[in-house]
């Protein structure tokens, strides 16, 4: 087989070139490249040479548009026993190449070349092309007659110019001497004869069978001969008639070469034309060559045309060979490959298969192209020479491309390939069966390993050290996990004597081991926080974070959003680079030196020694970074290094020591600050601010004595002083699990991470008179320094719990009106009298009476070693607004009396409520929001009055504090504000709202109020009664009952008044009444407008001595919703029924 078959190729020219004496292969290669371009000489350019000597058989030459087409075989090609059935196959011209200076005797080339030529028996012209000869060789050679050509020296166009003269003036002398030939052939005949005949001579029948075909035969290679010449209207004639004779002789064989021809000829004569119509017809043409061949094998025979039947194949491939004819090439390198089989010679086998290779190529698939390079690099190892192995070698590297592991030197932007299809899989959108990929995924590393051992056993047969370092080094260090410790050894070897064999010096693309990962670069603690600098005087606003950290989606991904890292290194101050490495392999590996390369002269990388241990008893891990918590290798980029002239370097510490600085919650503690310049700049501008949590324990900091240092040279040292206070540790952010003191109390303390932080900004002078800085920079970076405060807060007194405690207190009967609500306690100008309140918080005045009070109680336990005083304040306002409830108008603050706790020890606290009440029970507290889209509600459901109730709940807690007092400066408040809205939660409408009515009696001397005071004024009274007066049996008493709205609607009521014994039983109605009375008691229907309060008068008689209770109650008739809500009614049927506080009579008897 031939290799680059073309249907074109049956009208090449083939010539030889070859070196006559000494040539070295450098200068042989540019001669060559010279010549190669000289493939097609037009006809039109020789005719300066041409003679015609007799008529030309040709007689349709296109002189014009016609071309003697060249092959030039560089070294030759020994005889080819088909030359008689193609004509192309012969060596028609023989060219010489002599280098002059290198062969001097022009005598003794002369017949070097005489002596090649004798090795091309079928050659018709020959020549020797002589380069660069001297003075003397020119002269010698002018004279000298035959085929020697002298090339005077010159630049290489003009060579190029030369060299094209002579070779028309050889393809003048061929078309000459196949004019001869074709002539000779015409007239006399010749006899023609192929592989296939010689096997049959013996037999009589197969010679006249010969006789009888060489007729045909003739007529097809003077076709052959018309093609070689330029002319394929005289050759598909002769084709034509050799296909005639052919076929009547079942000439099978001769039969398919004519058929070959004629298509060429075809070709040839519509060069640049290629249609569907020409497509189809050479389809239909070559598809009737290759059955031909198929029908002229004999099994008997010895030689077999299979050969020239896998050429038709390949030459129908090649000229149908693109993309879209692309199912059937491959349908034909299919056949072809499997007619590989039947290929005696390997010859034959290693040529197709580098056909079907480069047809694969062209087609683009890269894959099955690899396939079949490596089974032609496969048959040049089993030569065992090193030449072989170098072209194996060279074969094997065409396919790392395809199989993903080609060296990092032939590409220029080196990436990690995923050896596999999972991942890719994925990313299109297909789902495979785990099982499946994972199969795929070993099949596919197992076929790359293998193309690597192929690499390295060619590169160790062929002594290439370089090529066999680099294949060892990406199998042990891409497939270490499939590889057996044995395995590793014997590459680590393969590495070692590579590694031996190459020069010092030299260094491989290619890595090894161990594996290493550029992992980042943490920050040295002299390198931290480095801010850049503006001149201004307030450089260091916006270097520290000022808002949270808002997370967006939308920038996930985006490369345009991210930013190299940029770092600062300082002249004079260390860096640190980490590196992690790895060595998953089951044998030692050392290493020597760790170095790090920057492109600065002026830098100094420290050395490391290492020693990395491999896996124990052969185990490998299948990924040599999994140690690290990295699930695959990441990419790190290299940040932007700038390097600035010296800063100056402040350090701190706590004054007495840096450990933790244990507070109790709310205690007060000054703390020294030390600074000092550990470098070599002084400081001229310094800042204090705060950042952290708990910003607000920090009370005071001496800012302006640091400043009145300034500037601070080097190894100068400043204090100053920073008032702290422990604040509230709450369960969130306390650590329960602090264990107990001494005394067995449960303690807990503050987590890690809740303490603030002084930061300061400094920077040294603005300008330095040394080093210029890097990039036109006229400002030093500054520096700012963290001082975190560790701060220890212990829980210094301990709540336990809180709840809502109802207590009833009965009023006794005097001649002053009981005061019903808080409204009326004002002094005229609107200030609260404040001993009525005090007195209020502190007490109850039984005389004057209260029903219904409700207290909180608070529960305290003292777990520590100190003891603790605590001090319950309220805060109550002065607001004359009835709406405005809880404004903190001229709010006043009352505390009690101090308690004290002592260690172990608890402690209980009554808070009352009652002077929390609204004074106006109004839709105020249930309609506040709740109306929705222009519709208002109209039930006052729970839901509709969660906003409001809670709002109310947590002003109501806001004026309750519970403080602390320890020792001198030790002080706090409790956070006691979710278990007092816990137990306030159920009951917030009867501690806030008032009632609807509030009733109230008094006796009346002689019928007249006492005092003769105005109703509306009887709470300018300060002092209780001190009299009570007195009810005496057997006399008629008057009294009156006084009932007040307070709402801002207008109610209408039924009012009933009822007198009650020490036995609780009714003493007005029955037969066994023992008070009798005058007026009216019970159905008394009345009006009461908004705000206000109305009178009704009756009198008693007591029959007999003793205590009696006085309840006044009524039925409120046509309720609205506000009333409803407050009596919880669940039906608007369901009657509204309001009931007054007992009011107590002592009674006594007549003397």
């Amino acid at each position: 087989m031939e290799p680059e078959v073309s249907i074109e190729g049956s009208s090449m020219i083939q010539v030889a070139v070859v070196p006559i004496g000494t040539v070295l292969a450098n200068v042989l290669r540019d001669y060559y490249s010279m010549l190669l371009p000289l493939h097609t000489i037009p006809l039109s350019a020789i005719s300066s040479f041409y003679t015609e000597h007799q008529k030309s058989p040709f007689a349709h030459q296109p002189w014009d548009s016609g071309s003697l087409r060249f092959k030039f075989v560089l070294g030759g090609a020994p005889p080819s026993p088909w030359e008689d059935f193609q004509s192309h196959r012969k060596t028609l011209a023989v060219i010489g190449i002599v280098h002059c200076p290198s062969s001097p005797d022009l005598d003794a080339v002369v017949d070097q070349f005489s002596t090649a030529c004798r090795s091309y028996p079928s050659s018709l012209v020959d020549r020797c092309f002589a380069f660069c000869p001297n003075d003397s060789q020119l002269e010698d050679g002018s004279k000298r007659e035959g085929n020697l050509r002298l090339f005077p020296p010159a630049d290489r166009s003009t060579l190029e110019f030369h060299l094209n003269t002579m070779m028309q003036e050889i393809a003048a002398s061929l078309l000459m001497e196949f004019e001869k030939w074709v002539l000779q052939a015409e007239s006399s005949g010749t006899i023609l004869k192929t592989p296939l005949d010689s096997q049959a001579s013996l037999s009589s029948e197969e010679v006249i069978k010969a006789k009888k075909r060489r007729l045909g035969r003739a007529q097809k290679t003077i076709g052959d001969y018309c093609l070689l010449a330029g002319s394929p209207v005289d050759a598909n004639a002769h084709y034509s008639t050799a296909l005639e004779l052919a076929r009547l002789t079942s000439d099978y064989f001769w039969y398919a070469g004519a058929l070959e021809g004629s298509v060429c000829a075809l070709l040839i004569d519509r060069m640049g034309q290629k249609d569907s119509v020409l497509e189809d017809e050479v389809r239909y043409r070559y598809n009737s060559v290759i059955l031909n061949y198929k029908k002229s094998q004999d099994n008997a025979q010895r030689v077999s045309p299979l050969t020239f039947e896998l050429e038709a194949t390949l030459k129908l491939a090649r000229f149908l060979c693109r993309r879209e004819l692309a199912k059937e090439v491959v349908e034909l390198l299919t056949t072809a490959a499997d007619g590989a089989k039947s290929l005696i010679d390997a010859s034959d086998r290693l040529i197709l298969y580098i056909e079907i290779a480069r047809l694969y190529g062209s087609l683009g698939y890269q894959r099955k192209a690899a396939f079949f390079s490596r089974q032609v690099a496969q048959l040049y190892l089993q030569q065992e020479n090193r030449l072989a192995a170098i072209s194996a070698m060279q074969v094997l590297a065409m396919t790392t491309k395809a199989y993903h592991v080609q060296s990092r030197s032939s590409i220029s932007d080196h990436s990690m390939h995923n050896k596999g299809i999972g991942s890719n899989n994925a990313e299109s959108g297909k789902i495979y069966h785990q099982s499946v990929v994972s199969l795929f995924e070993s099949q596919w590393s197992t076929l790359q390993m293998v193309v690597l051992r192929e690499i390295l056993l060619s590169a160790v047969r062929a002594g290439d050290p370089l090529t066999a370092w680099s294949a060892a080094a990406r199998l042990l260090r891409s497939y270490y996990p499939l590889i057996t410790p044995a395995g590793q050894n014997g590459l680590a070897n393969a590495l070692s004597n590579s590694a031996e064999r190459l020069p010092s010096g030299t260094r491989c693309a290619d890595p090894a081991l161990p594996f290493i990962r550029l992992h980042s670069f943490p920050l040295h603690p002299t390198q931290m926080d480095i801010v850049k600098r503006k001149a201004t005087e307030d450089w260091w606003a916006g270097a520290a974070p000022s808002g949270p950290f808002i997370y967006t989606p939308f920038s996930k991904g985006e490369p345009n959003n991210i930013k190299k890292q940029e770092l600062i290194w300082i002249v004079g101050e260390p860096v640190q680079v980490l590196v992690e490495l790895a060595n998953p392999c089951g044998f030692d590996l050392r290493v020597d030196s760790i170095y790090l390369s920057v492109h600065s002269g002026n830098f100094d990388a420290f050395p490391v020694d290492n020693l990395l241990l491999g896996a124990a008893q052969g185990l490998v891990l299948s990924d040599p970074f999994r140690c690290c918590g990295s699930p695959k290798l990441k990419n790190v980029s290299v940040p932007n290094i700038s390097v600035v002239p010296p800063l100056p370097l402040l350090i701190s510490h706590v004054v007495g020591g840096d450990g933790a600085i244990v507070l109790y919650e709310g205690e007060i503690r000054d703390v020294w600050i030390s600074l000092a310049n550990a470098g070599t700049v002084p400081i001229e501008q310094a800042h204090i601010s705060l950042s952290g949590k708990n910003q607000d324990s920090v009370i005071s900091y001496s800012s302006e004595t640091l400043k009145s240092c300034l500037p601070l040279k080097p190894g100068a040292e400043v204090r100053f002083p920073v008032t702290l206070r422990a604040w509230q540790v709450g369960t969130g952010d306390a650590d329960t699990g602090a264990g107990k003191t001494a005394s067995g109390s449960n303690m807990r303390h503050s987590k890690d991470g809740s303490s603030p932080s002084l930061l300061i900004h400094y920077a040294g002078p603005l300008k330095t008179s040394e080093d210029p800085l890097i990039n036109g920079s006229t400002v030093p970076p500054g520096r700012r320094l963290v001082v975190p405060l560790q701060i220890c807060v212990l829980q210094g007194l301990s709540f336990v719990k809180a709840q809502l405690l109802s207590m009833e207190f009965p009023a006794h009967v005097g001649e002053n009106l009981p005061q019903l609500d808080d409204v009326n306690n004002k002094f005229p100008g609107g200030q609260v009298k404040s001993e009525t309140k005090l007195d209020r918080l502190v007490k109850i005045d039984p005389i004057r009476g209260s029903w219904g009070l409700r207290f909180l109680e608070l529960e305290l336990s003292n777990p520590t070693d100190v003891v603790f005083e605590i001090n319950v304040s309220v805060k109550l306002e002065n607001s004359t607004n009835e709406d405005n409830h809880f404004a903190d108008h001229d709010a006043t603050e009352y505390g009690y009396p101090k308690t004290r706790i002592d260690r172990d020890c608890s402690a209980r606290v009554l808070v009352p409520l009652e002077h929390f009440k609204l004074p106006v029970l109004d839709d105020s507290f249930f309609m506040k929001d709740t109306q929705a889209e222009g519709v208002r509600n109209a039930s006052f459901s729970e839901k509709s009055t969660k906003a409001e109730l809670n709002a109310c709940i947590k002003n109501l807690i806001s004026r309750i504090k519970v403080q602390w007092h320890s020792g001198r400066n030790s002080s706090g408040e409790l956070n006691i504000k979710d278990a007092i809205q816990a137990a306030l939660q159920t009951s917030v409408m009867d501690v806030l709202l008032p009632d609807p009515l509030t009733f109230g009696f008094r006796l009346l001397r002689d019928g007249f109020e006492s005092g003769k005071a105005d109703p509306d004024k009887e709470s300018d009274i300060v002092e209780s009664p001190t009299s009570k007066g007195s009810v005496l049996a057997h006399e008629m008493t008057p009294m009156e009952v006084l009932v007040r709205n307070n709402t801002k609607d207008m109610i209408k009521m039924s009012l009933n008044i009822t007198c009650r014994d020490v036995a609780g039983e009714n003493c007005v109605d029955g037969t066994k009444a023992t008070v009798l009375w005058t007026g009216v008691l019970s159905d008394i229907t009345m009006e009461i407008p908004p705000l206000q309060q109305i009178k009704h008068s009756f009198c008693l008689h007591f029959l007999v001595p003793g205590e009696y209770t006085l309840l006044a109650a009524a039925v409120i008739d046509n309720a609205n919703d506000i009333l409803r809500a407050r009596a919880r009614t669940t039906s608007a049927a369901e009657p509204i029924f309001c009931r007054g506080p007992p009011y107590h009579v002592r009674v006594l008897g007549t003397a």
